[in-house]
């Protein structure tokens, strides 16, 4: 290349073509799961509810659950009926009747037919039902009469309950074929539009600030001035400094599990002590008031993450050079001023790295609190990413969780888009004063 000209478009294209393995991976392993968890989102999928296991896009008929209801239900109406008299036999004929019309009507589309055939012989022989056979789609008029005609079913059921030989079976048979008619469970931005108006998901991103903020300013200033004194040459440095990082090495469920002893109202060493030197008013209400609990899981994740901190920012200043601290010396420069002027300026770049990791892992924090007091008391330290585990995995509303999923990771994308602004900055200055 000519010198002073720029680069040519070959060389660019060939710029591209260096950095696009590293584009794809980073869109397949990063932006992959955001976009299937934003997908999934729009969606009611819950997994408590088999009409709702997956996301629906038409009207269709679970054929497993069908097939496993259907005959079942059949029969025992039809020893209901043999028992009953009068009109209780009579509404009982009738409902078999509407049951067995609701079948008909699926039964004459071959495809229906030849499906349902092939998964009940799948399942008398005990065999597994492949997932594609057990979703058939059909017309949407005929999915809605059926379910109009099936609710009707219930609903007779349950006001004969009491004259009903086994009536939690009946009944029981009959909302299982209910549950195999599939709708289409597409619910757009729904969820996001109920989360802007929920008090829980706002109370849950405070208690996340309120974590991030308190235990990430802590641990910086606490890290910063561990590194210092580490920095320094005395007897003993490398077992000082290896021991500093016991704390971060050990597994943050097995630390977090340790502290729920020590914070225990009962027999907790540490809350009796808290209480011994007037921390606390009674050792009881460690764990069991919103400011104590928060302060406990805050107490914990500083003592856990602070030799994180520690060592970027260690590593930060063993590159400072130290002919410029002897310089100062030689100017008359104390400790206090050589800090201000030289070592956090020097820092600047180390600690918005550190901030970044931490402040990102602080505000996805889940496994801590999640042990240590689960999200209490009445989700007083409940974090964004607790609440979306509990509402995907404890509740089953997928489409709910993984919109606060989404949520989640817009949060982190807003975080790491300004640290990294501030950073790009910072380089280009000092790029341009050099």
């Amino acid at each position: 290349m000519i010198p002073g000209r720029g680069k040519g478009p070959s060389e660019k294209r060939t710029g591209y073509l260096f950095i696009l393995p590293a584009l794809i991976l980073i869109f397949v392993i990063a932006m992959y799961p955001v976009a299937h968890s934003f997908w999934l989102s729009l969606y009611d999928v819950r997994l408590n509810d088999p009409a709702k296991s997956e996301a629906y896009t038409h009207y269709g008929v679970n054929v497993q659950l069908y097939a496993e209801n259907f005959p079942f239900l059949l029969t025992s109406l039809k020893d209901e009926i043999e028992g009953a008299k009068g009109e209780t036999r009579e509404r009982l004929t009738k409902l078999k009747d509407r049951v067995e019309r609701v079948n008909a009507a699926f039964r004459e589309k071959s495809a229906f037919a030849n499906r349902y055939d092939e998964v009940d012989e799948r399942l008398l022989e005990g065999e597994t039902v492949p997932e594609e056979e057990r979703f058939i789609e059909v017309d949407r008029q005929q999915a809605q009469a059926a379910a109009r005609e099936l609710e009707k079913v219930e609903a007779e059921l349950a006001g004969l309950k009491k004259s009903l030989k086994d009536p939690d079976r009946v009944i029981g048979l009959s909302k299982g074929l209910q549950d195999s008619l599939i709708e289409p469970n597409f619910v757009g931005l729904k969820y996001y539009k109920l989360y802007l108006q929920d008090g829980r998901m706002w109370a849950s991103l405070e208690n996340t600030f309120v974590f991030t903020v308190i235990s990430v300013a802590l641990e910086l200033v606490l890290g910063l001035w561990i590194a210092v004194v580490l920095n320094r040459e005395f007897i003993g440095r490398g077992l000082v400094r290896a021991s500093v990082l016991i704390p971060w090495a050990l597994p943050t469920a097995v630390a977090a599990l340790m502290w729920k002893f020590l914070f225990d109202g009962q027999n907790g060493i540490l809350a009796f002590l808290f209480e011994k030197i007037g921390l606390l008013p009674h050792m009881g209400v460690l764990l069991t008031t919103k400011f104590w609990s928060m302060f406990a899981v805050i107490f914990a994740d500083v003592w856990k993450t602070t030799p994180f901190m520690t060592l970027l920012i260690l590593a930060g200043l063993q590159t400072i050079p130290k002919n410029l601290y002897e310089a100062a010396e030689v100017d008359g420069a104390s400790r206090i001023q050589q800090f201000f002027k030289i070592t956090l300026p020097m820092l600047r770049n180390t600690l918005l790295v550190a901030l970044l990791f931490r402040t990102l892992d602080a505000f996805r924090v889940f496994d801590l609190i999640y042990v240590l007091t689960g999200g209490g008391p009445a989700n007083a330290t409940e974090t964004i990413s607790v609440y979306a585990y509990k509402t995907m995995f404890a509740q089953l509303n997928f489409g709910a969780g993984s919109a606060l999923a989404v949520i989640v990771f817009l949060f982190v994308a807003l975080i790491s888009m300004l640290f990294v602004k501030m950073l790009g900055k910072d380089l280009i200055s000092d790029g341009g004063s050099k």
